[in-house]
């Protein structure tokens, strides 16, 4: 797939999916961002010109530059806006019933070539595949936030997913200017299964006073050379969707070494999910 000469699709306006709108509307190609609500796409839209803006600040991108991408974007509350999209990526909230339910939607409504990926962190690809008449055309996308910055995508082969598929993958990611690893569809995948266990792991040290907050971080920062530390990180990923990640994990592998720490639970449970509601390990008023 080329810039300029295919449609992409994207599904979800939140964080994930307007950077992946961004990444493939900067990268040449027309793209169009469908979510339930108009207030959900108008606040992707503002999210995306302002990161824009900022790229053109720092000399990365030209303003004509800016100007030919956001004219590249469209968006709209109805899925039949996809229906001629080739490739279309799925970045709606982490559940699969959810994301099960829209994938047989979109079957029923795309050409029979097209294929769909998903954004999943950490559910099954084989179990979204299932769920259409194309399991073949079916694979993981899994871009890391801030998908704009960041220059990796893990792809990811489902049980009846073709060497077609993913080499269509790899592909794009190369035209995105991304780097794509690829992973087989196991829990967490390769990114989270060994991400989460360490964060988890800082949460209990939080949880058992081992140290603060900041201690913690402080030592994987100085020590280990992290540019942010995991408890800092956990927040800005979202509380809520690292618990959601560590029951996959732990559910999928059965293994109690992935059993999320309570602390994280009750944090969830409060409300206090990380730089999204301004509380969750540090404050951010």
């Amino acid at each position: 797939m080329q810039p300029g000469k295919e449609l992409i699709g994207v599904v979800g306006a939140g964080t994930m999916g307007n950077g992946i709108a961004q990444v493939f509307a900067q990268a040449g190609f027309s793209v169009v961002l469908v979510d339930v609500a108009q207030p959900y796409l108008d606040r992707a839209r503002s999210t995306i010109e302002r990161s824009l803006a900022k790229f053109v600040e720092k000399g990365k991108v030209t303003p004509s530059n800016r100007d030919e991408a956001l004219g590249r974007l469209s968006t709209s509350t109805s899925l039949d806006a996809l229906a001629a999209a080739r490739f279309v990526v799925e970045a709606i909230v982490e559940d699969v019933a959810a994301k099960t339910a829209l994938f047989a939607k979109l079957d029923a409504l795309l050409v029979s070539d097209a294929v769909l990926a998903s954004n999943t962190s950490s559910i099954s690809i084989t179990r979204l595949g299932a769920a259409t008449r194309r399991p073949d055309k079916v694979c993981g996308m899994h871009f890391m936030n801030p998908a704009p910055l960041m220059g990796l995508v893990e792809l990811i082969r489902g049980e009846a997913t073709s060497d077609h598929t993913m080499s269509a993958a790899f592909d794009l990611c190369a035209a995105l200017g991304k780097t794509a690893v690829e992973a087989a569809d196991y829990p967490g995948f390769l990114a989270n299964r060994i991400l989460l266990p360490m964060l988890n792991e800082a949460f209990f040290a939080v949880m058992e006073g081992v140290g603060t907050p900041e201690a913690v971080d402080t030592v994987m920062k100085l020590g280990m050379n992290h540019p942010m530390g995991p408890l800092a990180l956990a927040d800005f990923i979202g509380l809520d969707v690292c618990l959601a990640i560590l029951q996959v994990l732990h559910e999928g592998l059965g293994d109690p070494k992935y059993r999320p720490c309570p602390l994280l639970r009750r944090m969830v449970d409060a409300g206090h999910l990380g730089r999204k509601t301004g509380r969750g390990f540090f404050s951010y008023a």
